[in-house]
């Protein structure tokens, strides 16, 4: 997809998606997916299958043995994951390295995987809320690569990400929301997942999903996962606000994300 040429003419470069990626969106959008030929598509890169495999065999996933391929990685963590964490290590190889980024990445993979979860448990496209997760924060990545001198002062200085968007727009001209919807634009990624990425800190400062937002359910999600993340003693009262919102029953919604939480946790836990 284009990327809005307002954008474009803030000179802010929003990163092509590499071609391993471009070619596992098809596959992902076929009714039946081939994870043979998922496999052998992520093992064709060798960097970034072994990126891969280091990411399945973290605690994140706590998985009893050590996966040895991109296919016993499929078999156990099933296409969803494998193809998000293929997606994630993608997305991290398209930035330089850098020490400022390494909290971005890590709350990616951990909200991702949420989300994702939360999503097959509430009937909402796993795929569009995993992808939503891991993408929530990459416009931080394109700003950092646009200005590397600059922008990790800006990190530093906010305390939340309603200010960091301030101070991104009177530096830039744009904040790190915008940028990351742009990118999921550009990369393909389901219009609920762009959406929800688009309004997710307007959404977590004000608890009130704007009028135009007409796909919601992976963006109340999100809400819940950060309230999650950051906020467990809220945890409640937010549900209660942003799932009526979504038409998501709020119970559900408090039971599915306590149960994925209690698996990441255990998770962890198995992988020390």
């Amino acid at each position: 997809m284009p990327v809005d040429p307002q954008l474009r003419n803030l000179d802010i470069e929003i990163p092509t998606q590499p071609e391993v990626l471009v070619k596992l969106s098809l596959l992902m959008a076929a009714e039946d997916i081939d994870l043979q030929a998922m496999s052998a598509l992520v093992e064709t890169d060798m960097a970034l299958a072994a990126a891969v495999m280091k990411a399945v065999n973290s605690s994140l996933y706590g998985l009893r043995g050590r996966v040895q391929t991109v296919h016993q990685a499929l078999t156990y963590l099933g296409m969803r994951e494998v193809a998000a964490i293929t997606f994630e290590m993608g997305l991290r190889a398209a930035f330089p390295a850098a020490a400022e980024l390494e909290s971005v990445w890590a709350r990616a993979s951990q909200r991702g995987l949420l989300m994702g979860r939360m999503g097959q448990m509430l009937g909402v496209d796993p795929w569009a809320a995993h992808s939503a997760g891991l993408f929530e924060e990459c416009g931080k990545a394109v700003l950092y690569r646009h200005a590397p001198t600059h922008y990790p002062a800006m990190l530093r200085a906010a305390t939340r990400d309603a200010e960091l968007v301030e101070l991104e727009k009177t530096a830039f001209g744009v904040s790190h929301d915008a940028l990351g919807a742009a990118l999921c634009e550009s990369w393909g990624l389901a219009p609920a997942a762009v959406a929800s990425v688009r309004h997710h800190v307007e959404i977590q400062s004000t608890l009130t999903m704007p009028e135009s937002l007409a796909r919601r359910s992976v963006a109340a999600i999100s809400t819940v996962a950060w309230a999650l993340l950051n906020h467990q003693d809220q945890l409640d009262d937010i549900a209660s606000q942003i799932a009526p919102q979504a038409q998501l029953d709020e119970t559900l919604v408090l039971r599915a994300a306590r149960r994925v939480n209690e698996q990441l946790l255990a998770a962890q836990e198995h992988g020390r």
